[in-house]
């Protein structure tokens, strides 16, 4: 019998498009993550990636189309007489099943890496505060920081920061995590250290989309490559395929310039 809960995409967009004045962002994008998989969107600056993902988790209301989450609409509801949108509470409940992890960490500076894990499954998902600590202590545990659960952010390096919110995402138990370049604040010599957290998670099968200029871990961890550019998906393909046979013009200049 087929596994029906793999059947329906994890996320999907539909004809998503996103304008900011004159400038469409995002055009008619068709994207589908099947749960498990690992994506990671790559494109040149100014190409849509950052603004695709905040789309997904409504941060940014699309102009036009429509996104799902395990088949769920995201951001807009039936009404009595038509679709309407989602209020805060609706929205609310869509997002703790979002995983996001930024650029710049965003933790917060009063609270311990513990405290930073475990404060929103208490106090969102209303866990018991005792299950929720063990967790936390697991996962920091995961991403190498178990020695590090009393410390404070100003007290953590930037690669610890970033190990500390990808903790904190996954304590929420999420459907699906979201990257936004999350080596780009980073020195060079602390990328490592987040990127292998990153591919241990895509190895276990965490349904991940990552924005990232990172081309290594693409090739080795992505199960396929979308290709933006001005807001248009150029190659939606295998990593492997992406990396050996680019079939766009824009795609090898693309590359060109990363194996300068």
């Amino acid at each position: 019998m087929a596994d029906t809960a793999h059947a329906v995409p994890a996320v999907e967009l539909r004809g998503v498009s996103k304008v900011f004045g004159e400038h469409e962002v995002l055009s008619r994008i068709d994207l589908s993550v099947a749960a498990g998989e690992t994506v990671c969107i790559l494109g040149p600056s100014g190409s849509g990636k950052t603004t695709l993902l905040r789309c997904i988790n409504w941060l940014e209301i699309p102009d036009s189309g429509a996104i799902f989450l395990r088949g769920t609409r995201i951001g807009i509801k039936p009404g009595m007489s038509g679709s309407v949108p989602m209020n805060d509470r609706e929205l609310a409940a869509i997002r703790t099943r979002i995983g996001m992890v930024f650029q710049h960490f965003n933790l917060w500076p009063h609270m311990t890496a513990l405290g930073n894990v475990i404060e929103s499954p208490i106090h969102v998902l209303r866990r018991p505060r005792k299950e929720v600590i063990e967790e936390a202590e697991r996962l920091l545990e995961k991403v190498g920081l178990a020695d590090k659960r009393d410390a404070y952010p100003a007290y953590l390096s930037g690669g610890q920061m970033q190990r500390v919110s990808i903790a904190r995402a996954l304590a929420m138990r999420p459907d699906i995590l979201l990257f936004d370049e999350p080596t780009s604040a980073l020195d060079p010599e602390l990328v490592g250290e987040v990127l292998s957290v990153m591919k241990e998670l895509a190895h276990e099968g965490m349904t991940m989309i990552v924005v990232t200029h990172e081309m290594q871990f693409a090739l080795d961890a992505a199960s396929r490559v979308v290709f933006l550019d001005r807001g248009r998906i150029l190659e939606d393909v295998a990593a492997k395929e992406f990396f050996e046979r680019p079939k766009t013009e824009r795609s090898r200049q693309f590359l060109e310039r990363f194996n300068r």
